[in-house]
């Protein structure tokens, strides 16, 4: 996970090059909620969200279906 320090898209942005493996990635504001999601595929010059995000989340892409736009989400431990 990436923290930034506003809610930002470009700030929020990540790349895939040079990355030889697809992540699923979600896009969460500073209200903790999932404003985005994409799998990313590897190789790829740029994803963006499609709203302003503060915290990236990158994991293995078969956990793409445990997250949906608009849910909230808790970090523990982090």
């Amino acid at each position: 996970m990436l923290v930034i320090g506003r809610d930002s898209r470009a700030d929020s942005s990540i790349h895939m090059l040079f990355v030889s493996f697809d992540l699923a990635v979600f896009w969460i504001n500073s209200e903790m909620c999932v404003v985005d999601k994409v799998i990313a595929k590897s190789w790829r010059p740029a994803y963006f969200p499609a709203q302003a995000a503060r915290y990236t989340l990158e994991i293995h892409p078969d956990r793409y279906d445990e997250y949906q736009i608009g849910d909230r989400v808790q970090f523990q431990n982090a």
